[in-house]
Parts: C-alpha cells; sequence; structure tokens
C-alpha cells in the first residue's frame, strides 16, 4: 500500500517516538573499585558509535563475608566505586582495543555500564561482562532481566573472582537465574577456547594484587583455574565462567612489567575467543 504523504509522515513520526522511548542508554563513566583503574583518559573517537560494545553489568553488592574490600564512593553501587566496578574502566577499554587490532569487528573504543534496572537496555547490549559476581545480590526484577537477557541470546562473562566463598556467592545468585540449569567444566576442544586462538584452558590468569604481595596470583583457595559454564537448550553457551581467573587484570596490567607476559597473552587472547564467539554463537 502506498501512503499519501501526510500519512507518511505521520508514521515517521510515530517511529522516531518509539525509537526514542527504547533507545540505549548514554555513555557515562562512574568511579571504579580499585583507584589505578580509575587513570585512564578518554580515547578521541570515544563517542563514535560502533557495532559492538564492551559492557559492564552493574549490580548491588552483598556485603556479608567481603573479605576486606573495601568500597569507594560510598557504598551506592549505582555510582560505582563498588564491586562490579572492578577492572572498570581501564580494562575493559584494553579490551576493546584489543578487539580493534585484532579483529575486524567494528568496536567502540569505550565500555558501557549496564544496569538491569533501566528498562529494557539490557537488550541493546549482547556481550556482558561481570567481574566479583561471588559478591553480586540482585533483586528479584534484575533475576528476571537476567534470565530473560540471556535465553534471547545475550552473552555473560562472570570473571575476576577466586576461592570458595566467591564461589558459593557466585553459584547462589546464578541458581535464581537459572535454577533448572546446571554448571559444566569445559571441555578443551570447546569453541570458547578455540574461535580465534588455539588456548590451553589448564593456565591461569592470575590477580595482580596476588603478584605484587608476593602470592602467586590467586587469591584463597582459588589457585586451580576452572573455565566453566552455563549452555542453553542448543549448546550454546551462555555464561562464561573464569573461576579462580582474572582475564580482565590481564587486559588492565598486560603493559606492566610486573605482569607476567605469558599470563598477559593467555587473558588477551581469551578475550578475543570469548568475544568473537559471543558474535558467532
Amino acid at each position: 500500500m502506498r501512503l499519501r504523504p501526510l500519512h507518511g509522515l505521520l508514521l515517521l513520526g510515530a517511529l522516531l517516538i518509539a525509537a526514542s522511548a527504547y533507545a540505549e542508554r548514554e555513555f557515562r563513566v562512574y568511579r571504579g573499585f580499585e583507584e589505578q583503574a580509575d587513570h585512564t583518559d578518554l580515547p578521541p573517537d570515544w563517542n563514535k558509535p560502533a557495532g559492538f560494545v564492551v559492557a559492564r553489568l552493574m549490580y548491588p553488592s552483598g556485603f556479608g563475608g567481603f573479605g576486606g574490600f573495601g568500597f569507594r564512593g560510598g557504598g551506592d553501587w549505582r555510582r560505582g566505586g563498588t564491586s562490579w566496578a572492578v577492572d572498570y574502566p581501564r580494562g575493559d577499554r584494553y579490551h576493546a582495543s584489543i578487539l580493534r587490532r585484532l579483529t575486524t569487528i567494528d568496536v567502540r573504543s569505550v565500555e558501557q555500564p549496564v544496569n538491569l534496572e533501566d528498562g529494557d537496555d539490557v537488550f541493546d547490549w549482547p556481550y556482558l561482562i561481570v567481574g566479583l559476581p561471588g559478591y553480586w545480590d540482585l533483586s528479584d526484577e534484575m533475576v528476571v532481566k537476567l534470565r530473560e537477557y540471556l535465553l534471547r541470546g545475550g552473552f555473560l562473562f562472570a570473571d575476576s573472582f577466586f576461592g570458595t566463598p566467591q564461589w558459593e556467592g557466585f553459584v547462589d545468585g546464578m541458581r535464581r537465574v537459572f535454577p533448572d540449569r546446571e554448571i559444566v567444566d569445559l571441555p578443551d576442544d570447546h569453541p570458547l577456547f578455540h574461535s580465534v586462538y588455539d588456548v590451553d584452558p589448564k593456565g591461569q590468569v592470575p590477580n595482580m594484587n596476588s603478584l605484587l604481595g608476593g602470592g602467586g596470583g590467586w587469591l584463597g583457595d582459588g589457585r586451580t583455574p576452572h573455565w566453566r559454564a552455563i549452555l542453553d537448550d542448543d549448546g550454546r553457551v551462555m555464561v562464561a565462567i573464569a573461576f579462580n581467573n582474572d582475564v580482565s587484570d590481564s587486559f588492565q596490567w598486560a603493559d606492566d612489567p610486573d605482569y607476567p607476559a605469558e599470563a598477559a597473552g593467555l587473558g588477551l587472547r581469551i578475550g578475543v575467543n570469548f568475544a568473537v564467539y559471543a558474535l558467532t554463537h
């Protein structure tokens, strides 16, 4: 059916209004969890749109047994400075720069913080990283939103957590999201480890604070790395779990001589593989 000019303009106006009502959230920067992560400049093309964005999941923190970690920014998770902002924004921007350098993906130079309370905004960001997920304390509404996001094709990368208490905190939250789906150990030949680079999942991506303190790169009893996942009904990884690993530290510290070059290489390759997998599966 052909529309008369007036009808066409009215339809266009209605579409523009609908689009604005569901527009993705603007880019904004919150305070990082670690002071050094704040020390990063905005790239000159920070406001240039792109087809792929490294997004970071914001969440309220559970305070029980927080293991001595402190809060910045007054403890209000909506303002940053709490556990969700670990390795943010510095690590996320380096992750974006590596994807730009090593792939042909059209990647935005800056990250996107994503709050599940912001209506349908999460569905605009198909690749989410969540750091320190052993401390998340999602509301019932957030649980429902995250479940829908994952079942509709979203990808969640759980990173930067070590040891039994943090694992139990992560599992408690994930059981609310998927009470009927098990967490599985990924085999060495899984496509996550071979989508671009062939990666040995027996390696561990260490925590920088542990290394600087004379430790072995792990925290608590988290000496053994585990690469796990939650799958959808077709076998696609919805949640990639880097337990007893700190992949985002390899982004944040890749250029620091105190961070082992081999570990940095492992983390950067994992980051590329996970992003490419999320786009192709």
